[in-house]
């Protein structure tokens, strides 16, 4: 039997579990956690399954991937698929953590140019948004994943914010021991960037409005940064980038 390993970790969801129950206990996702690493083969599967998620969320957002369906569109037995991803919340909520890694390699090729690490990590997540916005029936489903995800996929979220948290780092210059204070301002930025994209798929904000929201809270690390070095911050407004 296959064994998906830590990368396919995680408790219940609230829209399924293995096999066809609601619910599976705690022991059962400690068990995951302690399982070993994906072998090559099984990655090629996985990332088989997460692509095909990916494919019918563009078609058609949350509803549309069923877990029946994913399995199979990426030719897999849907045992299979449930354990890798317990509910459509971990496969979910994967594919957001999957489509950050992909966009940090575009990211890394092509680094933002901006003459502050504010700016720089603005005009990054800006970029991000971009991505997201380019395919908002997938976004508004990895959104809402994260918004119903509770602790039983906290491997699948810390893994989306540490994603996340890569990416900002890597704009502000790469720090390699970053401070409390900096850490807690990309903590606060991360938040900000999610509720954003949140309100801007709901309707509730424009996309003017999406970049007033993080260019001021990327103020945050003129300050943090300022703190590290004891130094003044930088006046005036963060740049769009």
């Amino acid at each position: 039997m296959d064994n998906p390993g830590t990368e396919a970790s995680g408790g219940c969801g609230p829209c399924g579990a293995s096999g066809t129950s609601d619910a599976c206990d705690a022991s059962g996702s400690e068990r995951r956690s302690a399982a070993p690493p994906l072998t090559e083969r099984q990655r090629e599967r996985r990332r088989r399954i997460l692509h095909a998620t990916a494919r019918l969320a563009c078609r058609g957002g949350f509803e549309a991937v069923q877990m029946r369906e994913v399995a199979e569109s990426s030719q897999v037995a849907l045992g299979t698929l449930y354990r890798y991803f317990p509910s459509k919340v971990h496969l979910l909520v994967a594919t957001m953590h999957d489509q950050l890694e992909r966009l940090h390699g575009t990211l890394r090729r092509s680094p933002p140019s901006g003459e502050t690490a504010a700016d720089r990590v603005a005009q990054t997540l800006m970029r991000a948004f971009g991505a997201l916005r380019r395919e908002p029936r997938l976004a508004e489903a990895m959104a809402r994943a994260l918004t119903f995800a509770d602790r039983g996929v906290s491997p699948e979220v810390d893994q989306v914010s540490r994603q996340t948290t890569a990416i900002i780092l890597d704009a502000m210059g790469g720090l390699e021991d970053p401070t409390p204070e900096q850490l807690s301002a990309v903590r606060v930025i991360e938040h900000t960037w999610l509720s954003t994209l949140i309100a801007w798929l709901s309707g509730r904000a424009s996309l003017a409005q999406v970049g007033v929201d993080i260019q001021t809270v990327c103020r945050l690390i003129d300050l943090t940064d300022a703190g590290a070095r004891g130094r003044p911050p930088r006046p005036g407004p963060v740049g769009s980038g």
